[in-house]
C-alpha cells in the first residue's frame, strides 16, 4: 500500500476543529449553501475521512476529505464539504476521487446484478475568491449510457459581511473573517487610525459573542473555541503584520475568568458525555489542556485515569 502524504494547513485545521468542537455551527452552513431548514436539533453523525483509492500498479493511495458527516433529522442526507484557502478548480479532481469513494464506502448497494451509489451533498468554502470566482461548480461525468452531471455549490467567505454571518447564524465563518482584510493588511499595520477600526470591529465580533453565550444561543466552549480559533488564523496569515497580529490578536485572546474556565469544563465533560462515549470526555479534556483551560493532573482526575495514561492520549491524538 503506497500512502499519500497529507500536509494539512493550518486552516485545514481549524476548520476540522470547528467541525470536531463545534458541530452544531455547521447547520447554519448547510441552510445557507443547500437551501436546507434544518432547526439544529438534528443528529451530526460523521464518518472517517480517509478513503483508500485503487491505483493502476495495484496499490492504493490515501485521501482525506475536510469532512464527510450525515445530518439526521426527519431524513437523512450526507454531506461533504471542503475547505480551500485559494481558487484552485483542480480541486474538482479530487472532489470527484472523494465523493465516489465516499459513495462506495459508505452509500453503495448491491441488488443481484446492479450495484447502486448514492453521492453526498458537496460543497467548497473558499477562504480567498474574487469577482470572477463562480457560485457553483459542475461535475460531469459521461457514461456509456449516457450523460449525468451534478453541481458543487461554492460559499466564499469573503462575500459575508459580519452583520449578515451573525444574522444568518454563520458563526463557523468567524474564525476565517480576516481573509476580507487580507490585502490591506500592508496599509492597515501602518496606519494607527486603520488598526484602530479594524480592532474596533473585532471588538464587537467578541461582544456579540459573549451575548450568544450570556443568552445561551451558543456555551461558553463554542464561543472560546470560536475566538481561539480566530486568533489561530490570524497569527498565521498575519504572521508578517506584528501590529495586526498583535492588535487583534488581544482582543480575541482576551482572558478567561475562573468561573468561565470552570463553566467551559463543566459544559464541554457534559458534551463528551452525552455522547455516551468516554472518547468524547477524554476529546473534550485534551481540548481543554489545549486551550490553557485545565491542567494535565485534572483532566486526569476528571477522566478517571492517571496523569501519564492521560499525556500518552494527548501524544497520540
Amino acid at each position: 500500500m503506497s500512502d499519500q502524504i497529507y500536509s494539512p494547513t493550518p486552516y485545514d485545521d481549524v476548520f476540522r476543529t470547528l467541525l470536531n468542537d463545534c458541530s452544531k455551527l455547521i447547520i447554519p452552513v448547510i441552510n445557507e449553501v443547500f437551501g436546507e431548514e434544518y432547526t439544529g436539533d438534528e443528529i451530526i453523525q460523521f464518518s472517517p475521512n480517509e478513503h483508500f483509492l485503487n491505483q493502476q500498479d495495484g496499490g492504493e493511495a490515501k485521501r482525506i476529505t475536510d469532512t464527510n458527516f450525515a445530518v439526521i433529522g426527519k431524513t437523512t442526507k450526507r454531506y461533504h464539504f471542503e475547505c480551500e484557502s485559494t481558487v484552485d478548480y483542480s480541486i474538482l479532481i479530487r472532489i470527484f476521487e472523494y465523493d465516489a469513494q465516499i459513495a462506495l464506502d459508505q452509500n453503495s448497494e448491491v441488488i443481484e446484478n446492479r450495484i447502486i451509489v448514492s453521492f453526498p451533498n458537496t460543497a467548497v468554502l473558499f477562504l480567498r475568491s474574487t469577482s470572477m470566482t463562480p457560485d457553483v461548480m459542475e461535475i460531469v461525468i459521461r457514461t456509456p449510457g449516457g450523460e449525468v452531471s451534478y453541481h458543487v455549490p461554492v460559499m466564499k467567505v469573503r462575500t459575508y459581511s459580519i452583520e449578515e454571518i451573525f444574522g444568518k447564524k454563520l458563526l463557523f465563518l468567524i474564525p476565517f473573517y480576516i481573509f476580507t482584510y487580507e490585502g490591506q493588511f500592508r496599509e492597515i499595520d501602518a496606519d494607527e487610525g486603520k488598526l484602530a477600526e479594524l480592532k474596533a470591529e473585532y471588538e464587537d465580533i467578541r461582544n456579540r459573542l459573549e451575548h450568544l453565550a450570556a443568552d445561551g444561543v451558543i456555551d461558553e466552549f463554542y464561543k472560546k473555541t470560536i475566538m481561539d480559533m480566530s486568533e489561530r488564523v490570524l497569527a498565521n496569515l498575519a504572521a508578517s503584520y506584528e501590529n495586526i497580529r498583535k492588535g487583534v490578536g488581544s482582543v480575541m485572546s482576551g482572558q478567561v475568568l475562573d468561573y468561565e474556565a470552570k463553566r467551559i469544563l463543566n459544559e464541554g465533560i457534559d458534551k463528551g458525555r452525552e455522547e455516551g462515549m468516554e472518547i468524547g470526555v477524554i476529546n473534550t479534556l485534551i481540548s481543554l489542556v489545549k486551550k490553557g483551560l485545565l491542567t494535565t493532573k485534572d483532566a486526569a482526575d476528571q477522566a478517571g485515569i492517571t496523569e501519564t495514561a492521560f499525556e500518552q492520549k494527548m501524544t497520540a491524538k
